[in-house]
């Protein structure tokens, strides 16, 4: 089904791993649409719980594949570029699906735009970050001039890209950029423990966190609050939200169903 990507689906968590051996697994123009086909297909699943994106045990992405770019650039190439990978990580972005980035080894550019993206990144001791576009002649264009700052302010994340210096992944930890640091060989256990933690908490009420705070922090706080309390109220009628309560009162595990 792919050729760019491996897909290993167990149980309700889906491993997608990025994968082209000898390419340092940037992104070329068959990669980008396997990882969007893949997308729409676990959105479209709600037996799949949550998502883990890696690259394997030795790099995660170098991101964009600067093959494609040779050839002078134009305006419109340069738009369509960005859009491309933009549309991409957007909807990396909005699965509702939880979905933790497992980086190991060198997450560069679009690789690093990619994990941006994701809800949750966990690194092996080895990984580096950079978005080093500017070391020739542009800016990343893939929305990490957005979600960066996003995560670790304006400042930091300006000396991140003005610069195109590298940030090892105890600096990451420290930015607030990762969840937690890991040795390599650990990297996708600790993935796969914490993606089963999230598979197995209500799905409706875990999408709607997710929704909520996603689409929040671009409204005021007003607008934010109502989108808040009409989410909840979604949920009034759901399976999970009667099992839930019934089982705390009962003082048992609740049998959640995503319904």
């Amino acid at each position: 089904m792919y050729e760019n990507l491996i897909w290993n689906a167990n149980g309700p968590i889906v491993v997608l791993q990025l994968h082209r051996p000898g390419k340092k697994n940037t992104f070329n123009a068959q990669l980008r649409i396997e990882l969007g086909n893949a997308a729409t297909k676990i959105r479209n699943n709600p037996s799949l719980r949550a998502v883990i994106i890696t690259g394997g045990e030795e790099i995660f992405s170098a991101g964009a594949d600067i093959g494609e770019l040779q050839g002078e650039a134009t305006s419109e190439s340069m738009y369509k570029h960005a859009k491309e990978f933009q549309n991409l990580f957007d909807q990396i972005e909005n699965l509702p699906q939880p979905v933790i980035a497992a980086v190991s080894g060198y997450a560069l550019g679009g690789g690093c735009e990619l994990a941006l993206a994701c809800d949750f990144r966990i690194a092996s001791e080895t990984a580096k970050f950079a978005l080093s576009e500017v070391k020739i002649g542009v800016f990343p264009g893939g929305g990490g001039t957005q979600r960066l700052p996003r995560l670790i302010g304006a400042a930091k994340a300006k000396e991140i890209i003005f610069t195109g210096d590298m940030v090892n992944a105890a600096d990451a930890l420290s930015l607030g950029l990762l969840l937690k640091v890991v040795p390599k060989e650990k990297l996708l256990e600790e993935a796969g423990s914490f993606a089963a933690k999230l598979a197995a908490l209500p799905r409706l009420a875990l999408e709607a966190s997710k929704s909520v705070i996603n689409r929040g922090m671009e409204m005021d706080i007003t607008s934010a609050l109502e989108l808040e309390a009409r989410s909840l109220a979604a949920l009034a009628n759901s399976h999970d939200l009667k099992e839930g309560t019934l089982a705390f009162m009962q003082k048992r595990k609740p049998n959640f169903t995503g319904e």
